[in-house]
């Protein structure tokens, strides 16, 4: 891609993720080493007065993170950077999209600032944020 191929306003290519089952929560706990049982546990959850349990914060960064590195190479990322906005509760499919905000020169390589925004099918947004990609 060149700076030329993205003016403000372009949308990166959306990402529809997995649904984030009672399964996918414990094996993203085991691998990011996120242990908190009030996201595996359902009396736990129940005892911090939430229905259910929900998604860690960081799997939802981290399906955000594969919109990134699928549009363009892992290597080509300057910066990442999310704010939670709300809890995502266990089953929901997080849809994450990105769109480019600037094409700046920076100690000689041109970025693109891209806003970042994980929605899911309600309408919720759970998470936004933004990343820095180096492009040609």
């Amino acid at each position: 891609m060149t700076a030329l191929e993205l003016p403000p306003g372009t949308a990166l290519p959306s990402l529809s993720g997995p649904a984030l089952t009672r399964t996918v929560l414990a094996l993203f706990a085991g691998g990011s080493g996120d242990l908190n049982p009030i996201h595996l546990d359902l009396d736990v959850a129940r005892s911090a007065g939430l229905d259910d349990v929900f998604a860690q914060g960081m799997l939802s960064m981290a399906v955000l993170g594969r919109l990134l590195t699928g549009w363009t190479d892992q290597r080509n990322l300057r910066s990442f950077r999310v704010r939670f906005a709300t809890i995502t509760p266990v089953n929901a499919q997080p849809r994450c999209t990105g769109t480019v905000v600037s094409v700046d020169e920076v100690d000689g390589e041109r970025r693109a600032t891209i806003d970042l925004t994980v929605t899911l099918a309600d309408g919720t947004v759970t998470l936004t944020g933004d990343a820095v990609v180096a492009v040609s």
